[in-house]
């Protein structure tokens, strides 16, 4: 246990952003999985477009994973 106010803080501060950062890359596996469905809606494959730009934006994922996620999904949906 860190015996410092700033590393407890920091402890919470990275519980939290581990919390948001699980459930956000969860619900994106979940919304790549439907796009990539054979029954995929165009809806559901803007929904993983627009969940993969904020991963990137957000760092949650490297830009270069979610351009490679989108150009799959679009090559897919031809």
């Amino acid at each position: 246990m860190p015996n410092i106010k700033s590393a407890e803080k920091n402890m919470r501060k990275s519980r939290a952003a581990a919390v948001r950062n699980r459930a956000q890359r969860s619900a994106l596996r979940t919304a790549l999985k439907k796009a990539t469905d054979s029954e995929a809606t165009n809806e559901s494959r803007l929904d993983a477009i627009s969940l993969l730009d904020r991963a990137a934006r957000k760092g949650l994922i490297h830009r270069n994973a979610a351009a490679r996620h989108k150009s799959r999904l679009a090559k897919a949906s031809k």
